[in-house]
Formats: structure tokens, C-alpha cells, sequence
């Protein structure tokens, strides 16, 4: 194992997993207290059409995904309630961009590698300068979402009430949007667009079955992104199948058993007892008689 750690694809797969897992825990908070999973699914399928887009033209894959699910956002992000009650629409949608991906590929063979990566995820074929890059993006993200952290928690739980108290919803409705953008083009370089989930979602969704304070709940969903990242790495070292696999089946794993812990640790809610039945079979009461009311009592 430290000999695998001296090699440079090694060394590369690390630390941007490690970079990308920590962003993606990061977001994937909000994407699940805002519900937006579908959201980070769309802008997955559409940052394919990008990705295979730009091998057509002979760029990087990871330039195409930032571009186009980027554009997806800001427009998803401007629409806002709009959005919601057109699934059929959007699926669509989603449907015509896996097809002008699969277009794009079999125009240009050249880079099917490539492409199929991006689909299926390859975090060891990850190069230096994507480290840079992802390590570079992922800071700037962080730390805008570290500055608008309390208006971003506050618009994300209430947004009647955060707007009423003349918070900016819309406009950090697209800010976000923009940040899950990225966040997922840097995510499919690990995972693929096939499984973005694993690590954006079924991290923060395993951590909010187990506690609900935001910080705490952060702070796990990273904790499991590093140890499905990781995992998944050292899995593949030894195993024969792919680092992407592992990370999704981990990630699996854990979110059935944060519900099974959930569903054991919070109680059952309390039952009001049914109120008695004067003279019903099997009542406690089925010997009482009832007593007329003096028509002076009901009256008062």
C-alpha cells in the first residue's frame, strides 16, 4: 500500500477525491434540505451533452461539463417555482441532452475513452492539472459558501420567512444553482454522471437521518464522503472492479443504515387512547347506565 501511495495517478486520485468529497458533502447539505435532488440529476445528464460536446471539438471534458451544466443552472435558477409541476417537460429535456451526448459520441470516436469515463466515472485517470483545477474551484466555492452560509440555511428552511424578512431568495436560488453546478461537474470526474449521487446526496442524507443541528449534520456528511471516497479506492486496489462502483455501493449501504438507526432511535409517536364506550362489548364501562340530564343542568 505505500508503494501504491508513491505513484502519481495514486497521489492524484487522492487528493482530488478527498477535495471533490469534501465540496460535494458541503452542498449536498443544501441539496437535500431544498430538495433539489432531481435538480442535481438533471444538471448530471446534461453536463454529459457537454462533456462528449467538448471532445468533439477536441477540449477537455471537464471544461464541456462546466459550461454547459452551468448554463442549465442559471436557467434553472431564474425559472425557480416555475420549474416545479413540469416533470414531464424537464424529462424530456434531459432525455434530448443524453441523446445530443450520444450523438456527439458517435460523431467523434476519437474520445470515446473519454466520454465513457465521464459516464461511469474514472478517479484514477485523473491528471495533475485537473487536481489544480478542482482543488482551485472547490476553495472558491467553499468559501462562498461559507459567506452566505446563514442567509443560504435561513432562505433553505423557510423561504416565505426569509423573504419576508427581505433576504434575496431568488437571487441565491441561482447562486446555489450555480454552485451545484459545479460541484457536480467536478463530482462526475469521480463518480460519473451515472452516479453523481454517491456523493452528493447519500452523504448528506445518511447525516441528516442522524442528527438535525446543520453544523453537526455538515460535518458528518463530510466524515462519510472522505470514508466512501477512500473506501472506494482502497476496494479497488484490491479488488478487480471499479473505484466508482465501490463509492456508490458504500454510499448505498449507508443511507439504509442511517434509516434503520433513524427509525430506531426516534420513538413512536404517542397515540391517544380512544375514549371509553358507556355500555359497548368489552368496555370497562359496559355496566354503567346512563343517567338522563335534569334539563336545568344542560341548559346551563
Amino acid at each position: 500500500m505505500i508503494q501504491l501511495l508513491q505513484l502519481a495517478f495514486v497521489q492524484n486520485a487522492l487528493i482530488a477525491g478527498t477535495i471533490v468529497a469534501i465540496l460535494s458533502a458541503v452542498v449536498g447539505y443544501f441539496v437535500v434540505l431544498r430538495a433539489q435532488a432531481f435538480a442535481t440529476e438533471a444538471l448530471s445528464d446534461i453536463g454529459f451533452a457537454g462533456a462528449t460536446g467538448a471532445a468533439l471539438l477536441g477540449g477537455s471534458s471537464l471544461l464541456g461539463t462546466f459550461v454547459f451544466t452551468l448554463l442549465a443552472a442559471y436557467g434553472i435558477g431564474v425559472l425557480g417555482e416555475r420549474v416545479r409541476g413540469r416533470d414531464l417537460e424537464i424529462g424530456m429535456v434531459l432525455a434530448f441532452a443524453l441523446g445530443l451526448g450520444v450523438l456527439f459520441l458517435n460523431l467523434y470516436t476519437q474520445f470515446a475513452t473519454e466520454t465513457v469515463n465521464v459516464l461511469f466515472g474514472s478517479l484514477l485517470s485523473v491528471s495533475h492539472d485537473n487536481v489544480v483545477i478542482i482543488a482551485w474551484v472547490s476553495l472558491a466555492i467553499l468559501l462562498v459558501i461559507g459567506f452566505l452560509f446563514r442567509p443560504l440555511l435561513f432562505a433553505s428552511i423557510d423561504p416565505e420567512m426569509a423573504q419576508a424578512r427581505g433576504v434575496p431568495v431568488r437571487l441565491l436560488s441561482i447562486v446555489f444553482m450555480l454552485v451545484l453546478a459545479i460541484t457536480v461537474s467536478e463530482a462526475v470526474q469521480i463518480v460519473g454522471v451515472l452516479l453523481v449521487f454517491a456523493l452528493i446526496v447519500a452523504p448528506a442524507a445518511s447525516a441528516e437521518r442522524l442528527t438535525n443541528r446543520p453544523l453537526t449534520t455538515i460535518a458528518l456528511s463530510i466524515v462519510l464522503g472522505l470514508v466512501f471516497t477512500w473506501g472506494g479506492l482502497l476496494l479497488a486496489f484490491v479488488g478487480h472492479w471499479p473505484v466508482s462502483f465501490y463509492i456508490s455501493a458504500l454510499a448505498a449501504l449507508s443511507y439504509f443504515i442511517s434509516l434503520i438507526v433513524h427509525r430506531v432511535r426516534v420513538p413512536k409517536r404517542y397515540k391517544e387512547p380512544e375514549r371509553p364506550c358507556m355500555g359497548c362489548p368489552g368496555s370497562s364501562n359496559q355496566g354503567y347506565i346512563n343517567v338522563p340530564v335534569p334539563a336545568e343542568r344542560a341548559s346551563r
